[in-house]
């Protein structure tokens, strides 16, 4: 099987499982998601992933060991996290 999500790096077979879980098959589809919204989706199927998966797929996607991600990145990732989770006013219907 050819699966290109396992040729990037930081992602191995399990983070790959996870993200064909919830639609993502390719950089492209990480690229559309962005690290945020992948990781999201992740946890929304209910799988139980860190937030080191939001930091790898990151570094996937910049071709960087996710601990080489510079700092600041993290810290925007974490704060996009924040507010991707902070349930914004009531809609009314």
């Amino acid at each position: 099987m050819n699966d290109e999500l396992l040729t990037l790096r930081n992602l191995g077979k399990t983070s790959a499982q996870w993200l064909h879980a919830t639609g993502i098959h390719s950089r492209d589809d990480l690229l559309q998601r962005g690290p945020v919204g992948a990781y999201c989706a992740v946890r929304a199927r209910g799988f139980r992933a860190s937030k080191s998966l939001m930091f790898a797929i990151a570094g996937a996607l910049e071709d960087v060991h996710w601990n080489q991600l510079p700092a600041e990145y993290k810290q925007q990732l974490l704060k996009q996290l924040k507010e991707h989770e902070t349930p914004g006013p009531p809609r009314e219907i």
